[in-house]
């Protein structure tokens, strides 16, 4: 399966602002947006030159695919399954990054970043509608339960993040059982509860060109 395996800490310096995709090294002073808060590579420090309309729509959406780690083909695919739906297609774009699995995890508190939510659902430790699922882009439903599976629970990782569930700050559309093990889709996220600072309508635009 393809993927991104480059500094995802590039990311974020090219963006010129923090994506958080490194989970809690994102708020502490090892930050590299903090050390160097210029571009990556040879020329990151040069004088800029100003950004076309083409430019800022190319960059906004490269932001969305980077902070969901979402790859060009599969962010295309979400992005017209937006347009098929009713509705605002900026918003519905938001709101199928929101609502895949992985993110789902990461939303839940079972991890400190999505790139660690794919990979521990990857390794088969959740479970989606009572079945084992290892599939990070799989689209959780209102209604579905997720769950840390059995097996996984007694692992070392779980053994230390579960007890620290119940103090974790969850999304309104999001349920957590009081033991930490299971969570419940309890609606379709509305775009005032997505917190993901980005311009969807910018997307929009550069699909639209």
């Amino acid at each position: 399966m393809a993927r991104y395996t480059d500094s995802v800490c590039r990311l974020c310096r090219r963006q010129g602002m923090k994506l958080f995709l490194k989970g809690d090294k994102c708020f502490g002073p090892k930050c590299p947006v903090e050390r160097r808060n210029y571009g990556p590579g040879e020329h990151g420090q040069s004088r800029r030159r100003k950004v076309s309309e083409y430019g800022s729509q190319l960059k906004e959406k490269q932001k969305i695919r980077n902070i969901y780690g979402v790859l060009e083909r599969q962010f295309r695919k979400h992005f017209e399954e937006a347009e098929r739906r009713p509705g605002i297609t900026g918003e519905n774009l938001l709101r199928i990054l929101e609502m895949r699995f992985d993110n789902v995890v990461y939303r839940m508190g079972w991890a400190s970043s999505r790139n660690q939510a794919r990979q521990l659902v990857r390794h088969g430790h959740f479970s989606l509608r009572g079945r084992k699922t290892d599939i990070p882009s799989a689209e959780v439903k209102v209604g579905d339960v997720i769950g840390v599976r059995e097996g996984s629970r007694e692992s070392e990782y779980f053994q230390t993040v579960i007890p620290s569930m119940a103090k974790k700050s969850i999304p309104k559309w999001l349920g957590m059982e009081v033991d930490g093990t299971s969570g419940r889709v309890l609606a379709a996220p509305a775009r005032e509860e997505i917190d993901t600072v980005v311009s969807e309508q910018l997307v929009v635009e550069f699909y639209s060109r």
